[in-house]
Protein backbone atom coordinates (compact mmCIF):
# COMPACT_ATOMS: atom_id res chain seq x y z
CA UNK A 1 0.00 0.00 0.00
CA UNK A 2 1.26 3.46 -0.89
CA UNK A 3 2.38 5.51 2.10
CA UNK A 4 1.34 9.14 2.54
CA UNK A 5 2.77 11.12 5.45
CA UNK A 6 2.56 14.75 6.41
CA UNK A 7 4.09 17.46 8.52
CA UNK A 8 1.72 20.07 9.89
CA UNK A 9 3.34 23.02 11.69
CA UNK A 10 1.48 26.00 13.11
CA UNK A 11 2.76 29.41 11.95
CA UNK A 12 2.57 30.83 15.46
CA UNK A 13 6.32 30.39 15.89
CA UNK A 14 9.40 29.34 13.99
CA UNK A 15 10.24 25.78 13.02
CA UNK A 16 12.58 24.40 15.69
CA UNK A 17 14.78 21.31 15.63
CA UNK A 18 12.20 19.07 17.31
CA UNK A 19 9.71 19.91 14.59
CA UNK A 20 12.31 19.42 11.88
CA UNK A 21 13.13 15.96 13.24
CA UNK A 22 9.43 15.03 13.07
CA UNK A 23 9.28 16.34 9.51
CA UNK A 24 12.43 14.39 8.59
CA UNK A 25 11.06 11.13 10.03
CA UNK A 26 7.79 11.66 8.14
CA UNK A 27 9.62 12.52 4.91
CA UNK A 28 11.91 9.49 5.17
CA UNK A 29 9.02 7.13 5.93
CA UNK A 30 7.30 8.23 2.72
CA UNK A 31 10.43 8.20 0.55
CA UNK A 32 11.52 4.80 1.86
CA UNK A 33 8.35 3.22 0.49
CA UNK A 34 7.98 5.35 -2.61
CA UNK A 35 5.08 7.30 -1.16
CA UNK A 36 4.16 10.96 -0.76
CA UNK A 37 5.04 13.57 1.83
CA UNK A 38 2.56 16.41 2.29
CA UNK A 39 2.98 19.78 3.96
CA UNK A 40 0.03 21.33 5.77
CA UNK A 41 0.00 24.67 7.58
CA UNK A 42 -2.27 24.58 10.62
CA UNK A 43 -3.19 28.26 10.69
CA UNK A 44 -6.72 28.22 12.10
CA UNK A 45 -5.67 30.38 15.07
CA UNK A 46 -5.99 33.59 13.09
CA UNK A 47 -5.15 35.82 16.07
CA UNK A 48 -1.76 34.17 16.64
CA UNK A 49 -0.64 33.45 13.07
CA UNK A 50 2.54 35.16 11.93
CA UNK A 51 3.32 35.70 8.26
CA UNK A 52 7.00 35.99 9.20
CA UNK A 53 6.91 32.63 10.98
CA UNK A 54 5.13 31.03 8.02
CA UNK A 55 7.78 32.30 5.61
CA UNK A 56 10.51 31.03 7.94
CA UNK A 57 8.95 27.55 7.98
CA UNK A 58 8.86 27.43 4.17
CA UNK A 59 12.46 28.73 3.95
CA UNK A 60 13.61 26.10 6.44
CA UNK A 61 12.16 23.31 4.29
CA UNK A 62 13.84 24.74 1.21
CA UNK A 63 17.18 25.06 3.04
CA UNK A 64 17.31 21.47 4.28
CA UNK A 65 15.93 20.11 1.00
CA UNK A 66 12.84 18.30 2.28
CA UNK A 67 10.60 18.59 -0.75
CA UNK A 68 6.87 18.01 -0.42
CA UNK A 69 4.34 16.60 -2.85
CA UNK A 70 1.47 18.68 -4.18
CA UNK A 71 0.45 22.14 -3.03
CA UNK A 72 0.85 23.29 0.55
CA UNK A 73 -2.50 22.88 2.34
CA UNK A 74 -3.61 25.86 4.45
CA UNK A 75 -6.29 25.11 7.01
CA UNK A 76 -7.38 28.75 7.12
CA UNK A 77 -8.70 28.32 3.56
CA UNK A 78 -10.84 25.30 4.46
CA UNK A 79 -13.33 26.68 7.00
CA UNK A 80 -16.29 26.10 4.67
CA UNK A 81 -15.22 22.47 4.28
CA UNK A 82 -14.98 21.96 8.05
CA UNK A 83 -18.36 23.63 8.49
CA UNK A 84 -20.00 21.11 6.15
CA UNK A 85 -18.63 18.18 8.15
CA UNK A 86 -19.77 19.75 11.42
CA UNK A 87 -23.27 20.18 10.00
CA UNK A 88 -23.22 16.58 8.79
CA UNK A 89 -22.50 15.37 12.33
CA UNK A 90 -25.32 17.56 13.69
CA UNK A 91 -27.73 16.27 11.06
CA UNK A 92 -26.95 12.63 11.86
CA UNK A 93 -27.18 13.13 15.64
CA UNK A 94 -23.51 12.42 16.18
CA UNK A 95 -22.86 15.92 17.49
CA UNK A 96 -24.95 18.46 19.37
CA UNK A 97 -25.08 22.06 20.49
CA UNK A 98 -24.03 22.62 24.07
CA UNK A 99 -25.38 25.73 25.84
CA UNK A 100 -23.35 25.37 29.01
CA UNK A 101 -22.10 28.75 30.20
CA UNK A 102 -18.56 29.41 31.38
CA UNK A 103 -19.91 29.92 34.91
CA UNK A 104 -21.69 26.55 34.82
CA UNK A 105 -18.56 24.81 33.59
CA UNK A 106 -16.39 26.44 36.27
CA UNK A 107 -18.87 25.45 38.99
CA UNK A 108 -19.00 21.88 37.70
CA UNK A 109 -15.22 21.58 37.75
CA UNK A 110 -14.96 23.00 41.26
CA UNK A 111 -17.50 20.45 42.48
CA UNK A 112 -15.70 17.58 40.75
CA UNK A 113 -12.34 18.61 42.18
CA UNK A 114 -13.87 18.88 45.65
CA UNK A 115 -14.99 15.27 45.22
CA UNK A 116 -11.49 14.43 43.94
CA UNK A 117 -12.87 13.48 40.56
CA UNK A 118 -11.25 14.11 37.21
CA UNK A 119 -12.61 17.44 35.91
CA UNK A 120 -14.75 16.65 32.89
CA UNK A 121 -17.84 17.77 31.02
CA UNK A 122 -20.83 15.81 32.30
CA UNK A 123 -22.77 15.57 29.04
CA UNK A 124 -25.76 17.53 30.32
CA UNK A 125 -26.73 18.76 26.84
CA UNK A 126 -26.00 15.48 25.05
CA UNK A 127 -29.65 14.45 24.82
CA UNK A 128 -31.19 17.62 26.21
CA UNK A 129 -34.96 17.98 25.75
CA UNK A 130 -35.75 20.90 28.02
CA UNK A 131 -35.97 24.63 27.39
CA UNK A 132 -32.71 25.99 25.97
CA UNK A 133 -31.14 28.87 27.88
CA UNK A 134 -31.20 32.28 26.23
CA UNK A 135 -28.27 34.57 25.52
CA UNK A 136 -25.69 31.82 25.11
CA UNK A 137 -23.92 31.08 21.84
CA UNK A 138 -23.53 27.30 21.91
CA UNK A 139 -20.43 25.29 21.17
CA UNK A 140 -20.68 22.04 19.21
CA UNK A 141 -19.67 18.83 20.94
CA UNK A 142 -19.24 15.41 19.38
CA UNK A 143 -20.84 12.38 20.99
CA UNK A 144 -17.95 10.31 22.25
CA UNK A 145 -18.45 6.63 23.19
CA UNK A 146 -19.46 6.24 26.85
CA UNK A 147 -18.32 2.69 27.46
CA UNK A 148 -15.69 0.23 26.31
CA UNK A 149 -12.12 1.02 25.27
CA UNK A 150 -10.51 3.16 22.62
CA UNK A 151 -7.39 1.34 21.51
CA UNK A 152 -4.81 1.47 18.76
CA UNK A 153 -1.36 0.04 18.08
CA UNK A 154 1.24 2.78 18.09
CA UNK A 155 4.20 2.06 15.83
CA UNK A 156 6.63 3.27 18.50
CA UNK A 157 4.94 2.61 21.83
CA UNK A 158 2.93 -0.53 21.09
CA UNK A 159 -0.72 -1.00 22.06
CA UNK A 160 -2.42 1.99 23.66
CA UNK A 161 -5.74 1.43 25.47
CA UNK A 162 -7.83 4.21 26.97
CA UNK A 163 -11.21 3.80 28.66
CA UNK A 164 -13.91 5.47 26.56
CA UNK A 165 -15.25 7.34 29.58
CA UNK A 166 -11.89 9.15 29.80
CA UNK A 167 -12.80 10.97 26.58
CA UNK A 168 -15.49 13.59 27.15
CA UNK A 169 -17.92 14.86 24.56
CA UNK A 170 -15.26 17.31 23.45
CA UNK A 171 -15.81 20.53 21.54
CA UNK A 172 -15.41 20.38 17.76
CA UNK A 173 -16.59 23.96 17.05
CA UNK A 174 -16.36 27.00 19.28
CA UNK A 175 -19.23 29.37 19.95
CA UNK A 176 -18.07 31.62 17.09
CA UNK A 177 -18.23 28.68 14.71
CA UNK A 178 -14.47 28.12 14.30
CA UNK A 179 -13.48 24.44 14.38
CA UNK A 180 -11.10 23.07 17.00
CA UNK A 181 -7.67 21.52 16.53
CA UNK A 182 -8.51 17.84 16.87
CA UNK A 183 -11.46 18.14 14.52
CA UNK A 184 -9.64 19.83 11.64
CA UNK A 185 -6.59 17.56 12.02
CA UNK A 186 -8.73 14.44 11.67
CA UNK A 187 -10.66 15.87 8.71
CA UNK A 188 -7.52 16.95 6.88
CA UNK A 189 -5.57 13.76 7.52
CA UNK A 190 -8.50 11.74 6.16
CA UNK A 191 -9.14 13.91 3.09
CA UNK A 192 -5.42 14.19 2.26
CA UNK A 193 -5.18 10.40 2.33
CA UNK A 194 -2.63 10.32 5.14
CA UNK A 195 -1.79 6.70 5.94
CA UNK A 196 0.93 7.23 8.56
CA UNK A 197 0.94 9.98 11.16
CA UNK A 198 4.37 10.53 12.72
CA UNK A 199 4.41 13.17 15.44
CA UNK A 200 5.71 14.01 18.90
CA UNK A 201 4.35 12.02 21.82
CA UNK A 202 2.92 15.22 23.28
CA UNK A 203 0.08 14.47 20.81
CA UNK A 204 -0.47 10.94 22.13
CA UNK A 205 -3.67 11.77 24.02
CA UNK A 206 -5.10 13.73 21.09
CA UNK A 207 -5.22 10.45 19.18
CA UNK A 208 -8.29 8.93 20.94
CA UNK A 209 -10.25 12.12 20.25
CA UNK A 210 -9.26 12.05 16.61
CA UNK A 211 -10.26 8.39 16.42
CA UNK A 212 -13.72 9.35 17.68
CA UNK A 213 -13.99 11.78 14.76
CA UNK A 214 -12.74 9.19 12.26
CA UNK A 215 -15.34 6.74 13.51
CA UNK A 216 -18.18 9.28 13.47
CA UNK A 217 -17.45 10.24 9.85
CA UNK A 218 -16.63 6.77 8.59
CA UNK A 219 -13.01 7.60 7.81
CA UNK A 220 -10.21 5.02 7.85
CA UNK A 221 -7.88 5.42 10.84
CA UNK A 222 -4.21 5.91 9.88
CA UNK A 223 -1.22 4.29 11.54
CA UNK A 224 0.24 6.36 14.37
CA UNK A 225 3.85 6.74 15.48
CA UNK A 226 4.40 8.92 18.51
CA UNK A 227 8.03 9.95 18.85
CA UNK A 228 9.60 10.65 22.25
CA UNK A 229 10.84 14.15 22.93
CA UNK A 230 14.39 15.44 22.57
CA UNK A 231 15.94 16.24 25.96
CA UNK A 232 18.99 18.27 26.82
CA UNK A 233 22.09 16.55 28.15
CA UNK A 234 20.70 16.82 31.70
CA UNK A 235 17.60 14.85 30.70
CA UNK A 236 15.26 17.85 30.82
CA UNK A 237 13.07 19.35 28.11
CA UNK A 238 15.12 20.97 25.38
CA UNK A 239 15.09 24.76 25.64
CA UNK A 240 16.24 27.52 23.30
CA UNK A 241 19.44 27.76 25.28
CA UNK A 242 20.12 24.06 24.61
CA UNK A 243 19.37 24.21 20.91
CA UNK A 244 15.57 24.26 20.48
CA UNK A 245 15.79 27.35 18.32
CA UNK A 246 14.66 28.43 14.88
CA UNK A 247 16.04 26.04 12.26
CA UNK A 248 17.21 28.99 10.17
CA UNK A 249 19.35 30.11 13.10
CA UNK A 250 21.42 26.99 12.49
CA UNK A 251 22.10 28.25 8.99
CA UNK A 252 23.20 31.61 10.40
CA UNK A 253 25.48 29.81 12.86
CA UNK A 254 27.24 28.09 9.98
CA UNK A 255 25.77 24.60 10.05
CA UNK A 256 25.25 22.65 6.85
CA UNK A 257 21.78 21.20 6.21
CA UNK A 258 23.15 17.69 5.60
CA UNK A 259 24.92 17.79 8.97
CA UNK A 260 21.77 18.94 10.77
CA UNK A 261 19.64 16.23 9.12
CA UNK A 262 22.26 13.56 9.89
CA UNK A 263 22.31 14.75 13.50
CA UNK A 264 18.52 14.73 13.83
CA UNK A 265 17.95 11.32 12.24
CA UNK A 266 20.14 9.79 14.96
CA UNK A 267 18.01 11.35 17.72
CA UNK A 268 15.68 8.42 18.20
CA UNK A 269 16.70 6.15 15.29
CA UNK A 270 19.78 4.12 14.49
CA UNK A 271 21.20 1.58 12.08
CA UNK A 272 23.80 -0.47 13.90
CA UNK A 273 26.75 1.68 14.93
CA UNK A 274 26.66 3.86 11.82
CA UNK A 275 26.89 7.57 12.58
CA UNK A 276 27.24 9.24 9.19
CA UNK A 277 24.37 8.91 6.72
CA UNK A 278 23.87 10.50 3.35
CA UNK A 279 20.28 11.40 2.52
CA UNK A 280 20.19 8.46 0.10
CA UNK A 281 21.27 6.10 2.87
CA UNK A 282 18.64 7.49 5.21
CA UNK A 283 15.93 6.87 2.61
CA UNK A 284 17.15 3.34 1.97
CA UNK A 285 17.44 2.37 5.64
CA UNK A 286 14.79 4.32 7.56
CA UNK A 287 11.77 2.46 8.89
CA UNK A 288 9.49 4.27 11.38
CA UNK A 289 9.00 0.99 13.23
CA UNK A 290 12.65 1.26 14.28
CA UNK A 291 12.15 4.58 16.08
CA UNK A 292 13.30 4.32 19.68
CA UNK A 293 10.56 4.61 22.31
CA UNK A 294 12.80 6.42 24.82
CA UNK A 295 13.72 10.10 24.74
CA UNK A 296 16.89 11.12 22.92
CA UNK A 297 19.56 13.53 24.09
CA UNK A 298 20.73 16.63 22.22
CA UNK A 299 24.53 16.64 22.06
CA UNK A 300 26.11 19.79 20.62
CA UNK A 301 29.56 18.18 20.37
CA UNK A 302 28.08 15.49 18.12
CA UNK A 303 26.49 18.11 15.88
CA UNK A 304 29.76 20.03 15.63
CA UNK A 305 31.64 16.82 14.82
CA UNK A 306 29.21 15.99 12.03
CA UNK A 307 29.29 19.52 10.68
CA UNK A 308 33.09 19.49 10.59
CA UNK A 309 32.96 16.20 8.69
CA UNK A 310 30.61 17.61 6.05
CA UNK A 311 32.64 20.82 5.70
CA UNK A 312 35.80 18.79 5.06
CA UNK A 313 33.90 16.64 2.55
CA UNK A 314 32.55 19.60 0.54
CA UNK A 315 34.11 20.39 -2.84
CA UNK A 316 35.98 23.70 -2.78
CA UNK A 317 33.58 25.19 -5.34
CA UNK A 318 30.60 24.63 -3.02
CA UNK A 319 32.42 26.03 0.01
CA UNK A 320 33.33 29.15 -1.94
CA UNK A 321 29.64 29.79 -2.64
CA UNK A 322 28.56 29.01 0.93
CA UNK A 323 31.22 31.28 2.42
CA UNK A 324 29.89 34.29 0.52
CA UNK A 325 27.00 34.40 3.02
CA UNK A 326 29.60 34.84 5.77
CA UNK A 327 31.38 37.77 4.12
CA UNK A 328 34.22 35.74 2.63
CA UNK A 329 34.58 35.73 -1.15
CA UNK A 330 37.35 33.51 -2.51
CA UNK A 331 35.92 33.23 -6.00
CA UNK A 332 38.64 35.46 -7.50
CA UNK A 333 41.46 34.57 -5.13
CA UNK A 334 44.45 32.99 -6.92
CA UNK A 335 45.08 30.56 -4.05
CA UNK A 336 41.56 29.44 -3.13
CA UNK A 337 42.42 25.74 -2.86
CA UNK A 338 45.49 26.45 -0.70
CA UNK A 339 43.44 28.65 1.67
CA UNK A 340 40.72 26.05 2.06
CA UNK A 341 43.23 23.24 2.52
CA UNK A 342 44.83 25.26 5.32
CA UNK A 343 41.57 26.08 7.10
CA UNK A 344 38.99 23.30 6.49
CA UNK A 345 40.39 21.15 9.28
CA UNK A 346 39.96 23.99 11.76
CA UNK A 347 36.42 25.15 11.04
CA UNK A 348 33.64 23.18 12.69
CA UNK A 349 31.11 25.65 11.32
CA UNK A 350 31.10 27.97 8.33
CA UNK A 351 31.34 30.86 10.79
CA UNK A 352 34.54 29.41 12.23
CA UNK A 353 35.86 28.62 8.76
CA UNK A 354 35.23 32.18 7.62
CA UNK A 355 37.06 33.49 10.68
CA UNK A 356 40.02 31.23 9.96
CA UNK A 357 40.15 32.42 6.36
CA UNK A 358 39.97 36.09 7.33
CA UNK A 359 42.94 35.59 9.65
CA UNK A 360 44.97 34.74 6.55
CA UNK A 361 43.48 37.01 3.91
CA UNK A 362 43.25 40.13 6.07
CA UNK A 363 46.36 41.55 7.69
CA UNK A 364 45.89 41.92 11.47
CA UNK A 365 44.68 45.34 12.57
CA UNK A 366 45.85 44.62 16.10
CA UNK A 367 47.54 41.92 18.15
CA UNK A 368 46.23 39.78 20.97
CA UNK A 369 47.87 41.31 24.01
CA UNK A 370 48.45 38.09 25.97
CA UNK A 371 49.70 36.24 22.91
CA UNK A 372 52.05 39.07 21.95
CA UNK A 373 53.46 39.32 25.46
CA UNK A 374 54.14 35.58 25.51
CA UNK A 375 55.60 35.43 22.00
CA UNK A 376 57.62 38.65 21.85
CA UNK A 377 60.16 38.23 24.59
CA UNK A 378 63.89 37.61 24.67
CA UNK A 379 65.44 37.67 21.21
CA UNK A 380 62.16 37.27 19.29
CA UNK A 381 62.77 40.55 17.42
CA UNK A 382 66.20 39.46 16.16
CA UNK A 383 64.93 35.99 15.20
CA UNK A 384 62.07 37.45 13.17
CA UNK A 385 64.30 40.00 11.41
CA UNK A 386 66.77 37.29 10.47
CA UNK A 387 63.96 35.01 9.28
CA UNK A 388 62.57 37.84 7.12
CA UNK A 389 65.98 38.28 5.53
CA UNK A 390 66.19 34.54 4.84
CA UNK A 391 62.76 34.67 3.21
CA UNK A 392 63.78 37.47 0.87
CA UNK A 393 66.96 35.70 -0.06
CA UNK A 394 65.64 32.16 -0.64
CA UNK A 395 62.16 33.07 -1.99
CA UNK A 396 60.45 29.75 -1.06
CA UNK A 397 57.64 28.70 -3.39
CA UNK A 398 55.80 25.95 -1.50
CA UNK A 399 54.65 25.22 2.02
CA UNK A 400 57.35 22.54 2.27
CA UNK A 401 59.99 25.12 1.35
CA UNK A 402 58.65 27.54 3.97
CA UNK A 403 58.72 24.78 6.57
CA UNK A 404 62.30 23.90 5.64
CA UNK A 405 63.31 27.53 6.08
CA UNK A 406 61.78 27.61 9.56
CA UNK A 407 63.65 24.43 10.39
CA UNK A 408 66.86 26.01 9.06
CA UNK A 409 66.70 28.96 11.45
CA UNK A 410 65.82 26.64 14.34
CA UNK A 411 68.92 24.52 13.61
CA UNK A 412 71.14 27.51 12.92
CA UNK A 413 70.29 29.33 16.18
CA UNK A 414 69.82 26.12 18.20
CA UNK A 415 66.40 27.16 19.49
CA UNK A 416 63.09 25.39 20.01
CA UNK A 417 60.55 25.59 17.21
CA UNK A 418 58.30 27.78 19.37
CA UNK A 419 60.94 30.52 19.40
CA UNK A 420 60.21 31.24 15.74
CA UNK A 421 56.70 29.75 15.54
CA UNK A 422 55.01 31.85 18.24
CA UNK A 423 56.23 35.34 17.27
CA UNK A 424 55.74 34.48 13.60
CA UNK A 425 52.15 33.38 14.23
CA UNK A 426 51.30 36.56 16.13
CA UNK A 427 52.95 38.62 13.37
CA UNK A 428 51.02 36.99 10.55
CA UNK A 429 47.63 36.33 12.20
CA UNK A 430 47.48 38.61 15.21
CA UNK A 431 46.98 35.78 17.71
CA UNK A 432 48.02 32.22 18.55
CA UNK A 433 45.15 30.65 16.61
CA UNK A 434 44.92 29.64 12.99
CA UNK A 435 46.44 27.40 10.36
CA UNK A 436 49.99 26.11 10.19
CA UNK A 437 52.64 28.74 9.51
CA UNK A 438 54.01 26.99 6.44
CA UNK A 439 50.49 26.90 4.92
CA UNK A 440 49.84 30.55 5.81
CA UNK A 441 53.11 31.76 4.31
CA UNK A 442 52.55 29.71 1.15
CA UNK A 443 49.26 31.59 0.70
CA UNK A 444 50.63 35.03 1.59
CA UNK A 445 53.84 34.79 -0.38
CA UNK A 446 57.19 36.28 0.57
CA UNK A 447 56.33 39.97 0.18
CA UNK A 448 53.17 39.91 2.32
CA UNK A 449 54.80 37.66 4.92
CA UNK A 450 57.76 40.02 5.30
CA UNK A 451 55.44 43.02 5.39
CA UNK A 452 53.43 41.56 8.27
CA UNK A 453 56.59 40.61 10.16
CA UNK A 454 58.03 44.11 9.82
CA UNK A 455 54.77 45.71 10.98
CA UNK A 456 54.53 43.44 14.03
CA UNK A 457 58.14 44.12 14.99
CA UNK A 458 57.58 47.87 14.65
CA UNK A 459 54.36 47.81 16.71
CA UNK A 460 55.27 45.28 19.36
CA UNK A 461 58.98 45.97 19.74
CA UNK A 462 58.90 49.75 19.41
Amino acid sequence: MSVVTRFAPSPTGYLHVGGLRTALFSWLAAKHRGGKFMLRIEDTDLSRNSEEALEAIIRAFEWVGLDHDGEVVYQSKRFDLYGRYIQSLLDTGKAYRCYMSREELDTLREEQMARKERPHYDGRYRDFSGTLPEGIDPVIRIKAPQEGMISFVDGVKGEIRIAADEVDDFIIARSDGTPTYNFVVAIDDALMGITDVIRGDDHLYNTPKQMVIYEALGFKVPRFYHVAMINNEQGKKLSKRDGATDVMAYKSMGYLPEALLNFLVRLGWSHGDQEIFSLEEMIALFDPSDINASASSYNLDKLLWLNAHYIKSKPDSELVELLKEFDVDLSQHPKTSEILAATKERGKTLVELAEQIRLITQAPLGYDERAAKKAFKGDAKEILKEFAAMLQESRPGSKEAYHDLMQEIVDKKEIGFGKIGMPLRVSLLGSMTGAGMDEVMAVLGVEETVKRIEKAVAVLCG
